[in-house]
């Protein structure tokens, strides 16, 4: 069985991961696989540097944040088409990391905060979403990033509704308490 953990900004899902983790078990982290298919992969240099311009690695192939950043910034159609780039190399990752995975654990997981966005939840079996109070995911944000609550508020509104996470996961998992799971840990 394969299993995505999702849940939106400052809802627990690394703490959960790190749970899943400690009791062994394979977790395939969709954002580390795209930073790193971003800073080595040739094809995506060639059409990043298509898409944004060649500003966007420096002269030594090192990936500049910031341009990149300013690019997906300008709106959502400009986010879609570095994702139209990225999100299938991922992807393709992911399915060849879980086939192998599959050969020794009986569950795999990935972990994504971009699930129904990236259309990644079509990958796995079930959803398992970590959910917590809007309030809750604020002041944890605020702690961790050392942000404003008007930043937190603003980066949970680019993300897909808790609602909606919520009536599409297979499985919910509540992280009101910090350092604690409301529920059973999912295995």
């Amino acid at each position: 069985m394969t299993y995505a953990i999702t849940g939106g900004i400052g809802s627990g899902k690394s703490f959960y991961c790190r749970q899943l983790e400690a009791a062994g078990y394979p977790i395939f982290y969709c954002d580390d696989e795209a930073k790193r298919i971003i800073r080595t992969s040739e094809v995506v240099r060639r059409e990043l540097c298509a898409l944004v311009g060649d500003a966007v690695y420096d002269a030594e192939g090192q990936l500049q944040k910031p341009v990149l950043a300013a690019y997906i910034c300008r709106g959502k159609e400009f986010a879609e088409r570095v994702d139209a780039i990225v999100h299938p190399r991922v992807a393709e990752s992911f399915q060849a990391w879980a086939a192998e995975q599959a050969k020794l654990n009986e569950r795999v997981f990935m972990e994504c905060a971009l699930l129904y966005e990236s259309g990644f939840e079509h990958l796995v079996d079930e959803v398992i979403l970590v959910t917590a109070s809007q309030e809750t995911r604020v002041r944890r944000v605020m702690k961790r990033d050392g942000v404003t609550r008007e930043k937190a508020l603003a980066w949970m509104a680019l993300q897909m509704p808790e609602e909606e996470k919520i009536r599409r996961a297979h499985h919910i998992i509540y992280s009101e308490t910090d350092g604690k799971l409301d529920g059973a840990l999912f295995v």
